[in-house]
């Protein structure tokens, strides 16, 4: 029987030991997630492993991605579904800190990073360390993704949309430059609550766009069912 978590189509998602379950945010990123001309891919702050799996599962068969992730009981859950997937020699887990880590350059850089700041109090140590920004902020984020970021290589993020718009206007400091955005809208009608963004170096006018995940009547909408029926049992 397989361990608690999410089963999708071609991989189960061991989560238990990972203060960040699987959700809509990371199936979004690992869906949306542009892979043309990609060979190498840093996945940062990987939890369970699912944007790396998911990036694994889309991706050309001699794709090499490696995926971080600071805290020690979910970096092990992460290795664990890795080497019960289909794809065990193309993921590699790093226990490791950004600030840290070596490699690179990359092709591209996926996160779901942390956005919650100072004050927000979470009473399991691990999830406030993987939801804070103390632990990875934006500043932190943008200059290792500079650092590590081949010449045309790309940068994909999703975060709320209040920290997409202040991550946006502190990147161009880090030579990275809005390609895309994409802002997330739960249900038809509703104010959207997330954003996907997508960085370059090059400076161009960014792609705007919008994918709304359920109609008015609950139904999941056509741009979330193209983007996520490789992946969903049900869909």
């Amino acid at each position: 029987m397989a361990s608690p978590g999410f089963t999708f189509k071609q991989f189960h998602v061991a989560h238990d030991r990972c203060a960040m379950k699987v959700g809509t945010d990371g199936v979004l990123l690992g869906a949306w997630a542009p892979l043309d001309g990609v060979r190498r891919i840093l996945d940062i702050g990987t939890g369970s492993g699912l944007i790396a799996l998911m990036l694994a599962q889309r991706s050309a068969p001699d794709v090499q991605i490696d995926a971080i992730e600071i805290d020690p009981a979910a970096a092990a859950q992460a290795q664990e579904n890795v080497l019960a997937s289909p794809w065990p020699d193309k993921i590699h887990v790093h226990p490791v800190s950004l600030q840290q880590f070596e490699g690179g350059p990359y092709d591209l850089i996926v996160s779901n990073p942390p956005y919650f700041h100072a004050g927000q109090s979470f009473a399991d140590p691990a999830r406030a360390r993987a939801r804070h920004t103390g632990s990875l902020s934006q500043h932190d984020l943008l200059a290792a993704c500079q650092r590590l970021l081949a010449p045309q290589g790309r940068v994909a993020l999703v975060l709320p949309r209040e920290e997409g718009e202040r991550l946006r206007n502190i990147a161009a400091r880090y030579d990275l430059h809005c390609a895309c955005d994409e802002i997330v809208v739960g249900k038809e009608g509703k104010e959207a609550n997330r954003v996907l963004l997508l960085f370059s170096r090059e400076l161009i006018t960014a792609k705007q766009g919008q994918i709304v995940i359920h109609s008015v009547d609950g139904r999941y909408c056509e741009r979330y069912i193209q983007l996520t029926s490789p992946f969903y049992l049900k869909m």
